[in-house]
């Protein structure tokens, strides 16, 4: 598509200001400008700086819908800005803080009920503008002659709404974010409780008003959707009869469509349904009551169910299981091949575990646990295999092994006296340690002919007073003991 060679741009441009103050001007020498640009324009008596904040048709619909006709009274565009222009025009923003507390102080002195919100000063230094807000009309003939006096420049007073003041000013909202009137909110509309009323809000004024003081310009936003929602909701001017008692409205859902009802003298609420209050309110206006608020519950018919359509639903879902399955084997049969087949052979043939190529570590795979024989019945077959165990030589009672020899027994044990001849043993102090099991000196008896003498055992060293017995001679002397012997009684001898 060819762009039309008798295209002509519009050529009034929008410019802002500082504080969002906007005015249009005609760019008369088409300077190739760009959003954003700073420019030199013409102002009464002087040159100002502002940037460009819209142009092309858009500044068209803008013109018309501020009502602003495209005459010969609009102002023109001089040139861009320069670095000289931008030096000049940042002097005069630094002197603006400084100017208006001196003008703050001059008020107080002269007791004037306005508040001085915000000074700017034209980019020549020639001017300077000052925005005040008052209740009521003030007289500040003698505030500008004094004002003029101390900063040599002409000065002129315009007076802002509350609302200007505080999109002038700029801050952030209770939502979080930039105030609406200091980003892009230009028109401001009249704001009242009714909107607050439509929302279900709570007329709280420090929750409903802005940092202006007044009402939040954002009531007015979704205001036209709950009007729409309002329309199928009825409007209940006295509670609703019913055989349980009067139900008052206590609150409305509107986008859920849901009526809040409470009786008298009860704290609990019940939700009723748009369309259950319109019967509701229906049968009261031909003299009816219902049982209560609740909805009359409507006999189901029961659903039929087609068996046919049932049973065919149950197959096909069969069907899906086993393509599935079958496709799983074939994966399996593609990765594993004859190394799979043979090893499941060799898992049906022999009991083993079966060890696995693929783990890392070689670790065989758990196999079924064997069900072991039961006590008393025969060998499993693989027992025959096994080669048979040497018979041992037939012994004697009494007779010990050829394998390992016998300990004599100690002269001690064998004489010892009977349990019910023994002496009782002696009380023990707290505090005091059991007597070591110690075996006693032999008394020497005569030597009977034909026997053997036994190796005399050297004498073990004295313990050392405070040390304990090994571990090993404590457990060796408790398993010896027998069960219902006292504790440090020795180990008596098998008979």
């Amino acid at each position: 598509m060819e762009i039309p060679v008798s295209f002509k741009e519009f050529d009034i441009v929008e410019i802002r200001f500082k504080g969002g103050r906007k005015e249009f001007f005609r760019n008369i020498n088409h300077l190739p400008l760009i959003t954003g640009d700073a420019v030199v324009v013409d102002v009464p008596n002087g040159h100002h700086i502002g940037h460009v904040s819209l142009k092309g048709e858009l500044v068209r619909l803008q013109m018309n819908k501020k009502k602003v006709q495209n005459n010969d009274e609009l102002r023109s565009i001089y040139r861009v800005a320069t670095e000289k222009d931008m030096e000049k025009f940042n002097l005069a923003r630094e002197q603006e803080p400084t100017t208006m507390y001196r003008a703050r102080a001059i008020v107080q002195e002269l007791k004037l009920k306005m508040k001085l919100s915000d000074v700017e000063y034209q980019a020549d230094k020639t001017k300077a503008t000052f925005f005040y807000s008052a209740d009521d009309r003030v007289d500040f003939r003698e505030l500008i002659k004094k004002l003029a006096e101390e900063f040599k420049v002409r000065i002129e007073m315009r007076q802002i709404s509350l609302r200007h003041e505080a999109g002038r000013l700029g801050g952030i909202g209770s939502c979080g974010r930039e105030l609406c009137c200091s980003t892009w909110l230009t028109d401001f509309r009249s704001v009242s409780t009714t909107a607050a009323r439509y929302q279900n809000l709570s007329l709280n004024p420090s929750k409903l008003s802005g940092q202006c003081g007044r009402l939040k310009c954002c009531l007015n936003y979704e205001l036209e959707t709950y009007m729409d929602a309002l329309k199928d909701i009825p409007n209940v001017n006295r509670p609703l009869q019913t055989k349980a008692g009067d139900a008052f409205l206590q609150k409305t859902d509107i986008f859920r469509r849901i009526m809040w009802f409470g009786y008298r003298g009860d704290s609990n609420w019940f939700p009723v349904t748009v369309e259950r209050v319109h019967e509701v309110l229906k049968m009261n206006a031909a003299g009816e009551m219902p049982e209560n608020l609740a909805e009359e519950v409507k006999k189901q018919q029961p659903e039929v169910v087609d068996f046919v359509e049932a049973l065919e639903g149950n197959l096909d879902r069969l069907d899906e299981q086993y393509k599935a399955k079958k496709k799983r084997n074939k994966k399996k049969n593609k990765n594993g091949g004859t190394a799979t087949a043979a090893s499941e052979v060799l898992a049906q043939a022999a009991p083993t575990p079966e060890v696995r190529r693929d783990r890392p570590s070689g670790r065989p795979v758990p196999a079924e646990p064997r069900p072991r024989p039961e006590r008393g019945s025969d060998r499993p077959a693989t027992s025959e295999s096994r080669p048979p165990r040497p018979e041992r030589e037939p012994q004697g009672k009494g007779q010990q092994p050829q394998g390992k020899p016998r300990p004599e027994r100690d002269q001690n044990q064998q004489n010892r006296p009977p349990r019910e001849n023994r002496p009782p043993r002696p009380e023990r102090l707290p505090g005091q340690r059991p007597p070591q099991n110690r075996p006693q000196p032999a008394a020497p008896q005569a030597a009977t002919p034909g026997a053997v003498a036994a190796p005399e055992r050297p004498e073990a060293p004295p313990r050392p007073e405070g040390e304990q017995r090994s571990r090993r001679n404590r457990n060796r002397n408790h398993r010896n003991r027998r069960p219902g012997s006292p504790e440090g009684a020795p180990p008596q001898a098998e008979a």
